[in-house]
């Protein structure tokens, strides 16, 4: 028999949904009445799918009970040993559809995203790995069609950077890129390494998704916003005016920097955007910490605190701590081969929410993920 989660509250959700689209007055608001409608049909879908597993699995067991009577009708016997692969083949790929659609989706999955990768210690090297990894994720968002566009950055004296942040946009860049905050090791012989000894430098990373002006509200009076003349190579037009903004948030101490631009103003907008997207950081996480606390086991909180990933150079090895997984491809991956690394990590959260919806079995309707407030 199949592992599916009980079906009995997505039932009641149907039931509940299905009541709100009988009464007239829900189409008095037409965008509530679409969302409703929307669940109803996802509701629906999930309840039929499940119906067709139970029909698939008592399809196999009867297929496998004919095949081992001797006394069966021997074409029934060969109808149901021809069927058989077919319909375990069916039931793996029905199971999975019910399984994705038992796991309530997170409002900001299909967000664009803010990339925030700082160097951390190591000095030198840090810096220059801190390059390598924004250059890595680059070449990742290359391969998924996505746009890198760069908003602040601070290059490093002998390459790399102190910190650099950019704006991802794309499909579904947050889901893809959320589980890359934390600290991110590298152990590997500097160059200007005499004696070839490893040295173990750090680089941080935060990923935050793209936050709209309606997700948090800032008051103009918790900001303080200083202008200064931009720092670069001398002779640069980005030196000839005032152009650096930095913006303080005082209740978090936030502090958001970006000169990247000739334009004050365009310098702000994106200073407030990276703003917006880590003060929503901040809500997510608060709300993550209280749901995770119910949970037996989390992939990470996503705090950039947390060390996540190995780059070993000598033995061409990558390690997530947080799932056991090792690469030897390390090349391959600093090229911007992130698939199995994004893969696996997407696969044990879809797990450990299955895993969670036991709770979810026990919540009524009203209070299930997804419900209409």
């Amino acid at each position: 028999m199949s592992n599916l989660s009980d079906i009995a509250p997505f039932r009641r959700r149907l039931d509940g949904l299905d009541a709100q689209l009988a009464d007239p007055n829900l189409f008095a608001d037409p965008q509530r009445a679409a969302n409703v409608s929307r669940d109803q049909q996802r509701m629906e879908r999930l309840v039929q799918d499940y119906e067709t597993v139970q029909r698939l699995e008592a399809q196999i067991v009867e297929a496998k009970g004919l095949m081992r009577d001797d006394q069966a009708d021997p074409d029934l016997r060969e109808l149901a040993k021809m069927e058989l692969p077919e319909n375990e083949e069916k039931l793996v790929e029905m199971e999975r559809s019910v399984l994705m659609a038992m796991i309530p989706p997170e409002a900001t999955d299909s967000r664009n995203t803010v990339l925030e990768i700082r160097a951390g210690t190591g000095g030198d090297e840090a810096a220059l790995f801190a390059g390598e990894l924004f250059r890595g994720y680059s070449r990742f968002a290359d391969t998924q069609g996505w746009e890198v566009q760069p908003m602040s950055s601070s290059p490093a004296e002998r390459g790399g950077y102190k910190e650099v942040i950019a704006l991802i946009t794309g499909d579904e860049v947050y889901r893809q890129l959320k589980f890359e905050s934390g600290v991110h090791r590298v152990q590997r012989v500097p160059v200007t390494e005499a004696n070839g000894r490893i040295h173990t430098s750090t680089v941080t990373v935060a990923v935050m998704p793209e936050a709209e002006e309606v997700d948090i509200e800032i008051d103009p009076q918790d900001l303080e916003i200083s202008i200064a003349r931009a720092s670069g190579p001398g002779g640069q037009g980005v030196n000839t005016t005032d152009s650096a903004v930095q913006i303080l948030h005082k209740p978090t101490g936030a502090i958001v920097y970006c000169a990247d631009e000739r334009s004050q103003i365009k310098n702000k907008a994106k200073a407030m955007t990276v703003l917006r997207s880590r003060l929503l950081k901040i809500k997510e996480e608060e709300e993550r910490a209280k749901y995770a606390a119910q949970r037996r086991g989390q992939i990470g909180t996503g705090d950039r605190s947390e060390r996540i990933r190995t780059y070993n150079f000598p033995q061409s090895r990558v390690t997530d701590h947080r799932i056991g997984l090792t690469l030897h491809s390390l090349p391959q991956v600093m090229e911007g081969e992130f698939e199995p690394l994004v893969e696996a990590l997407l696969q044990e959260d879809m797990a450990l929410k299955l895993a969670a919806l036991n709770d979810v079995a026990a919540m009524p309707a009203w209070a299930m993920p997804g419900a209409p407030s």
